[in-house]
């Protein structure tokens, strides 16, 4: 609750193994690559424990697990989900279409994150993504609608779901399917 300096000099210092038994690994692993490895870091331990919105790890994972949730709920094998023979031209809504364009970013993203030594680039793309799919989870259903427009949205959450969890995977963070 209480802002602490550390200092090296004066002695005090918190080990990463402190942090993780107090967070967990995810949320230490994420708050240190979200920065650019020459700012300063500020751990807030409070809002990385805390499992809300405001903290950007389980905000992303909890993208990936609601997309996981579209498939366990309409009992659909989620890779048996692919574009093939799926009119895609029917997401036209303004979620839809921010959701895409995050998406179609991601190689270059990476690429451009790799090239130049910038994880945090991987951890800001992901947040983003996360907010574009809750976005359009909470604004539009996936299944029960017309089946042109529900099988492109099952497209659309699969794509978001393998693109948040490999991202996941390239930061070594875990993208649970539940939460």
């Amino acid at each position: 609750g209480e802002e602490v300096k550390i200092s090296k000099r004066a002695g005090s210092y918190v080990t990463v193994r402190d942090l993780i038994d107090e967070v967990g690994r995810d949320a230490v692993r994420y708050f240190y690559l979200m920065r650019k490895g020459d700012s300063q870091l500020v751990f807030d331990v409070d809002l990385a424990r805390s499992q809300s919105e405001e903290n950007p790890v389980y905000y992303i994972q909890m993208a990936h697990a609601r997309m996981c949730g579209i498939f366990r709920v309409g009992e659909i094998q989620a890779a048996t989900v692919t574009g093939d023979g799926v009119d895609l031209g029917v997401l036209k809504e303004p979620a839809e279409q921010e959701l895409v364009k995050q998406l179609l970013d991601f190689p270059a993203m990476v690429k451009g994150a790799a090239d130049n030594l910038e994880p945090h680039r991987i951890a800001g793309w992901l947040l983003e993504t996360a907010r574009a799919a809750h976005t359009w989870y909470h604004k539009h259903h996936v299944l029960g609608e017309p089946e042109a427009i529900t099988n492109a949205r099952l497209v659309l959450a699969r794509a978001s779901q393998l693109g948040i969890a490999a991202g996941l995977r390239i930061l070594g963070l875990s993208a649970p399917e539940r939460m």
